[in-house]
């Protein structure tokens, strides 16, 4: 997975703004990678069925 240069500076804004901490390129490419790792595991699309199960 690459990342692009505004990626990573957006990524680390986005972190200072949370955690009122700097982080470098290196840590903020890391972290930004780890995280839409972690999306892609984690989310997946809701079926036909679970949508009529969970939306009555």
């Amino acid at each position: 997975m690459i990342l692009t240069d505004a990626q990573v500076t957006e990524f680390q804004t986005l972190y200072e703004k949370r955690f009122g901490e700097k982080i470098s390129r290196e840590e903020a490419y890391e972290g930004g990678v780890r995280l839409i790792q972690l999306l892609k595991i984690i989310y997946r699309p809701i079926t036909k069925e679970e949508y009529i199960k969970y939306s009555q």
